[in-house]
């Protein structure tokens, strides 16, 4: 294997032979997307500096962007303290990551209530059953 590549080793891939990778925007931190990484999508993502995913609904290699424009320039990429996932930092050009339009997959947002709010409305709603 090439000395470049023997970090790849490090990683630990799920059966399928799969790794998360989280696609952040290289400039201000925003998450983009999250997608998954095989041996063969990270090698081509080093050879061309441009993000390559593994789909799964398609079992084959994605070159992300190459239909729409908007491919994703790889600046830095790290992998986590367990070696369990990805980061992608990214250019990502045309400013849109994800399939509908928008700059990031993650905009619905979640409601969190104080915990001691919840926990009194989920209890006062189980004492009423």
């Amino acid at each position: 294997m090439n000395q470049n590549l023997l970090w790849i080793e490090k990683l630990k891939f799920n059966e399928q032979g799969l790794i998360p990778a989280i696609a952040q925007d290289y400039r201000d931190g925003t998450v983009l997307m999250m997608a998954w990484m095989n041996y063969e999508s990270i090698k081509k993502t080093l050879s061309t500096g441009e993000a390559h995913y593994w789909s799964r609904s398609r079992s084959q290699l994605w070159h992300k962007g190459a239909t729409s424009g908007h491919i994703q320039k790889v600046k830095e990429l790290f992998y986590d303290c367990d070696g369990d996932t990805i980061l992608l930092k990214v250019d990502q050009i045309g400013d849109i990551a994800c399939h509908t339009g928008a700059r990031s997959c993650f905009f619905n947002a979640v409601q969190i209530y104080p915990q001691s709010n919840f926990l009194n409305s989920y209890s006062c709603s189980k004492r009423g059953q």
